[in-house]
């Protein structure tokens, strides 16, 4: 076998999707196995560097910069174990959503949840708190059984919710905080199909019927788009029926022509133009027009998403959702703002991940997002001061500027998570800026 694989000076030079965050660590490597991240976290430390590992940079935070030591989890990427009679599937922090998506289906197994995009490495979804929407079926960390992590002191320990149960809490959304995630096990379910409803709706309706449409359906969503009164309303539901997945056709059109290509380039356009914004939404809002299909379950709740962008979200609780969006609404109207990205609506059960952006309560999430090219610093500081009056938790791979003094307060368990990482990270091996920002120094 080959060693872990370093990086020269071009090479290690790092930049997330969306082109917002960039580092030059002093030294870049790819470990094959989970030892060999053991013994470069104990290099590391004998050489007075920090270490991050990266995943595929679908995190618009610096969560993942350096200047030390950053790792790339390009080959620890292999399936260790799958048993179809319990389900729990075990594999390698590097291997990407749609790979386990591939591998659990041709097991007959699938995840209960998740979110619309499946590029993401698996440890780097999780560790940012992805998560999808649902009535029943909560996000990533929620269906994770246990985990294997490299401690700061180069030791490697598993965890789980008999093994070090309060590890276990903490480390499942930790941004690397703890340790470096190096295996996952998930708790899968038997494979299913979902019915998907897609359908425009005013703005009103969905407003009036938000209780319904939430209650109703075991994962609803929905998107505004600005300046207008249009909304696209998505309803997943399992179903027993066959399979009857959207023809080669009308998903190019709809989800590669329209959603990517046109789309686009409308973002091009409107960034030239942004007069024009208010007319293209109310054309995209119309462009995507209602659609029914049957499909395998991350089929359905995953979609392409080729167009760079910036975002920001938050969770709130979900018993404020609905003033929230009217007061959102409202804004709009106040303040000189010209989005043309639209604005995602989402929802989710408790969760017991100590910080979850669910956790311990019923939440709505709430997405804002800009194309990447455009200033977002106005628009999303206005939304933030709206969504933080009401005790809102940033999603910790999104763009927001609180700091451990705010999050403390919105997370009953933060102190115990700061307790547990003086632990086990006196030295911060594991800290970045953004980390002392959100956890402190």
């Amino acid at each position: 076998m080959s060693p872990a694989r370093t990086f020269g000076t071009q090479d290690h030079i790092w930049r997330n999707w969306a082109g917002n965050q960039r580092a030059v660590p002093a030294r870049t490597l790819a470990p094959r196995s989970t030892e060999e991240v053991a013994e470069a976290v104990r290099t590391a430390a004998a050489e007075g560097l920090t270490v991050r590992m990266t995943g595929t940079g679908h995190s618009f935070t610096a969560a993942a910069v350096t200047d030390g030591l950053l790792l790339r989890p390009d080959r620890l990427r292999a399936v260790r174990s799958v048993d179809t009679a319990t389900g729990l599937v075990t594999v390698e922090a590097g291997l990407p959503l749609h790979e386990l998506n591939r591998v659990l289906d041709e097991h007959g197994l699938a995840l209960a949840n998740m979110g619309d995009i499946q590029q993401q490495t698996v440890a780097g979804a999780l560790q940012t708190g992805t998560h999808g929407t649902g009535r029943d079926h909560a996000g990533l960390a929620s269906q994770v059984a246990a985990l294997e992590l490299v401690l700061a002191d180069g030791s490697i320990v598993t965890c789980s919710r008999t093994e070090r149960p309060e590890l276990f809490d903490a480390a499942r959304v930790s941004l690397g905080a703890l340790g470096v995630v190096t295996a996952i096990t998930w708790q899968t379910v038997p494979a299913f199909r979902l019915h998907a409803r897609e359908e425009p709706m005013r703005w009103g309706e969905v407003l009036e019927r938000l209780d319904e449409l939430t209650e109703a359906n075991e994962h609803f969503e929905f998107y505004w788009f600005p300046h207008t009164e249009g909304c696209l309303t998505k309803r997943n539901n399992r179903t027993d029926r066959p399979a009857a997945p959207l023809s080669p056709l009308r998903y190019w059109l709809d989800d590669e022509l329209l959603s990517n290509t046109v789309f686009g380039g409308l973002q091009r356009l409107t960034r030239r133009v942004p007069a024009a914004i208010g007319p293209v939404n109310a054309v995209s809002a119309k462009a995507l027009g209602a659609r029914t299909y049957i499909d395998t379950s991350y089929k359905v709740f995953t979609s392409p998403r080729r167009v760079r962008f910036k975002e920001q979200e938050y969770a709130i609780p979900r018993e404020h959702l609905a003033d929230t969006l009217r007061e959102l609404k409202a804004l709009f109207d106040r303040r000189d703002w010209r989005i043309s990205f639209p604005i995602e609506v989402r929802v989710l059960p408790p969760e017991d991940a100590w910080l979850s952006m669910a956790y311990d309560r019923p939440s709505a999430f709430i997405a804002v997002h800009v194309y990447h090219r455009n200033p977002h610093e106005d628009y999303f500081a206005g939304v933030e001061e709206l969504m933080t009056a009401v005790g809102g938790r940033p999603h910790w791979g999104k763009l927001h500027t609180r700091d451990a003094a705010y999050l403390e307060q919105v997370y009953p368990k933060f102190a115990d998570f700061r307790a547990l990482r003086e632990e086990l990270d006196p030295d911060r091996r594991f800290a970045n800026r953004y980390l002392s920002r959100v956890f402190g120094p």
